[in-house]
């Protein structure tokens, strides 16, 4: 593993005499239910730590704020506006061009964000050389095979990111599968008559799942991002 906080400067300068790749993880902070308000950080933090293995690829600390106003009336979700959230991954991206960075993975957590896939098109197109792999790891092809098959009533703040590392000390699990919400619903209601029709905040399905099924899942996950880090780049 390589994260940014266990180099230094000089280290770093080195490994761009080798190679030009990094990771950037995008999270969120907001509400996940019984879960950490940090998931949508958790989760892609580690998953480009474990997807790096040993092959020394840097991984950037987690964009921990992301495109969230639905949650606004959760306490602890904080939601950046969409111009200033692009404003932020655009000085990140033209940071990274600038030292060399070449071919960029974002590992994306939070569905919210997808407004940045769209942008990393346009910043690419400006910056001739430099690619940039947007990863929605959780609904990625392979790892949303394997979540329909282990259960397809699966969401937001459900079983499906119930990890032993997003799970909180002290907080029990309510043992019962919540009926699917309509998301074409609530996407019309403002942040309290979401709170209030949401409830607890999963979008739908059970709270939690036996760890053999959530590791099963993390570990396509993990091979399903190393290979989007390790091949798939056009030629320079």
């Amino acid at each position: 593993m390589t994260a940014i906080e266990e180099m230094n400067w000089m280290q770093l300068e080195d490994y761009l005499k080798r190679d030009d790749r990094c990771i950037l993880p995008l999270g969120s902070t907001e509400q996940h239910a019984h879960l950490s308000l940090c998931v949508d950080n958790i989760l892609p933090s580690k998953l480009a730590q474990d997807a790096v293995g040993d092959s020394g690829v840097p991984v950037f600390p987690v964009l921990p704020y992301g495109i969230t106003p639905y949650f606004r009336a959760y306490p602890g979700s904080i939601n950046l506006r969409v111009q200033t959230y692009l404003a932020i991954v655009r000085d990140i991206l033209d940071a990274l061009h600038e030292q060399g960075f070449r071919r960029i993975l974002i590992v994306n957590g939070h569905g919210g964000n997808t407004p940045a896939q769209g942008f990393a098109a346009e910043w690419m197109a400006d910056h001739p050389g430099t690619q940039v792999k947007f990863h929605n790891w959780w609904n990625a092809p392979q790892v949303w095979a394997k979540v329909q098959a282990t259960d397809p009533n699966a969401s937001h703040a459900s079983w499906m990111e119930n990890f032993p590392w997003t799970r909180l000390d002290g907080v029990q699990m309510p043992d019962e599968e919540k009926a699917a919400i309509d998301l074409n619903y609530m996407r019309l209601l403002h942040p309290e008559a979401l709170r209030d029709y949401l409830g607890e905040g999963n979008f739908g399905g059970r709270f939690q799942r036996p760890d053999e099924d959530m590791q099963a899942i993390w570990d396509v996950a993990v091979a399903e991002t190393r290979a989007l880090l390790e091949g798939g780049w056009a030629e320079s």
